[in-house]
């Protein structure tokens, strides 16, 4: 019996045994209609939206701290915790004014002092930030709810910037957290968004509770993605972390549990035929599978290795294994760029075209210098898109003559343990998967792993100058032909030093029961605007 059937039948089963952990009260408490039971897609074993970029903190950060601006779902920047702002004709500095009567969950207001501290920290370790800190001539509190930047030369996608969805974003938190080091981790989690981080109910592994902030004030427009009024309709909202898929799948259907962020599609099937659930997919532009190396040590640091992989490795093979037999949810990507949508391309993606070539990938590897070394791949076991991609380069590595070192763990571990530049041997890493929002994958401003600036990079520093030279001319495309041209350009150089391997792209599901009602669909779970019925 496969994995497959395995899982379905446990699912199908729906037994409680499955969902052992959650108790009697527990089950009862998360059945009132003003607390919301969910399962999201990974532990949130870190709470640092700046630190870090995994969705699983991103999403939870959306909650808990506020943004200047919000991205809609015409991927448009909208005002947020701005009242107005104003640019000068040069385009060189931007005074931006806050609403009034913004709160802290402490109580306190949020002032200037606050956001410039805060802009400070994320322009420290975001892509956009740091192309805009590389302009800042100052970044200034005119008076407690006025601040300035001055720069150097115009950024015109600066409210772009402030908006985006993709990590890190821009949260504003107090001064006295945004003055932690970027490079380490806050402790402290007093934000400014519609929902307060109850921290000392935080079991890492098991759940994270979220409660409503009372003192919150909505802007009036419709809620839109990040854009909009972010209207709570729920007083509580419970994450409880469940790793196993059939066991996730058991508790929705015995309504222990209300939305379900991302099951397997494996276990759609079994979910659809419960009348009380709606199964639908979670976001239309989809996800891009990565198989991400690192160019600091061998043997990726020889781009004839990392293009040894891209020339053995079947997309197929990875997104059935993310996905199943259904065709309908993955498509072949040679290339970095969300599939329909206006920048895409397939310009110099031969490489990952046609059948397959073990034998010169082989030779290719073997020119790189490799010589049986182990090749350390971290593989998060509690994250189904992640575990599914590990297994099939596992197999991918050893045919091509890799020593592979299978570090199967948790995503909290990945995720902090990609971020050591130390050698694999030494706690470093080789490789390791995740995934990004097709909505991060438009254009080169919110795709951070298409940046290839070396130590600026995102994890694994790839060093491509001619990817870098392509990204800018993207931003100083006067028209959509100019963008498309640097974007065909971009991309060939993107795979001729693979970035990273993109393995496809796919689709995924979100599963919610019918007494839950204003899901919208979108890069990450929008929890403003849900409310449950008993």
């Amino acid at each position: 019996m496969d994995r497959r059937t395995v899982l379905k039948g446990l699912a199908g089963a729906g037994s409680l045994a499955l969902t052992g952990g959650l108790s009697a009260p527990a089950i009862a408490q998360g059945a009132a209609a003003r607390t919301l039971r969910f399962v999201p897609q990974a532990n949130l074993a870190n709470f640092d939206p700046i630190w870090g970029t995994q969705y699983v903190v991103r999403n939870a950060a959306a909650m808990v701290w506020d943004t200047l601006y919000g991205i809609d779902a015409q991927l448009q920047p909208q005002r947020q915790m701005v009242e107005s702002e104003e640019v000068t004709d040069d385009g060189t500095t931007w005074t931006f004014k806050l609403r009034p009567g913004l709160k802290f969950h402490d109580g306190e207001p949020v002032l200037s002092k606050d956001v410039v501290a805060s802009l400070t920290r994320w322009s420290a370790r975001d892509p956009m930030g740091l192309m805009i800190k590389a302009l800042q001539q100052e970044l200034t509190a005119v008076d407690d709810r006025t601040f300035k930047w001055v720069l150097k030369q115009p950024f015109p996608k600066m409210l772009y910037a402030l908006a985006k969805n993709n990590s890190p974003c821009g949260f504003i938190m107090p001064e006295r957290i945004a003055q932690t080091d970027p490079f380490k981790q806050i402790t402290d989690y007093v934000g400014s968004g519609p929902m307060k981080f109850a921290k000392g109910e935080w079991v890492p592994g098991a759940k994270a509770v979220f409660e409503k902030f009372a003192d919150y004030v909505p802007r009036q427009e419709k809620s839109s993605w990040l854009a909009g009024g972010k209207q709570m309709q729920l007083d509580r909202i419970e994450w409880i972390v469940m790793p196993d898929p059939a066991t996730a799948a058991a508790a929705l259907q015995n309504g222990e549990v209300d939305w379900w962020e991302n099951p397997i599609a494996d276990l759609v099937p079994v979910l659809k035929k419960n009348k009380n659930i709606s199964v639908d997919i979670g976001d239309p532009l989809g996800n891009i599978g990565s198989f991400r190396m690192n160019h600091l040590f061998a043997p990726f640091n020889d781009v004839r290795a990392r293009r040894a992989v891209l020339m053995a490795l079947s997309q197929e093979d990875y997104m059935r294994a993310i996905v199943g037999d259904d065709t309908a949810l993955w498509k072949p990507l040679p290339g970095f760029f969300t599939p329909d949508t206006p920048l895409y391309t397939e310009v110099g993606g031969e490489i990952l075209k046609g059948k397959r070539d073990f034998d010169a990938a082989k030779k290719l590897l073997a020119e790189s210098g490799y010589s049986g070394q182990p090749v350390t791949c971290l593989v998060a076991q509690d994250q189904p898109i992640t575990k599914a991609m590990g297994d099939v380069t596992a197999d991918l590595l050893k045919k091509l003559g890799m020593n592979v070192d299978f570090v199967a763990t948790d995503w909290g571990t990945v995720g902090s343990r990609r971020a050591q530049k130390t050698p694999p041997g030494q706690g470093g890493w080789n490789m390791f998967h995740t995934w990004h929002a097709g909505a991060d994958c438009i254009n080169p401003a919110p795709y951070t792993a298409i940046r290839a600036n070396g130590d600026k990079a995102w994890f694994g520093w790839p060093n491509s100058p001619g990817t870098e030279k392509e990204v800018a001319s993207w931003f100083e495309a006067k028209n959509l032909d100019e963008e498309k041209a640097a974007i065909g350009r971009l991309n060939k150089a993107a795979l001729d030093d693979v970035v990273y391997a993109p393995t496809g792209f796919f689709l995924s599901y979100t599963a919610w029961r019918k007494n839950v009602s204003g899901i919208t669909k979108g890069p990450l779970p929008f929890f403003w605007g849900v409310s449950k019925s008993a």
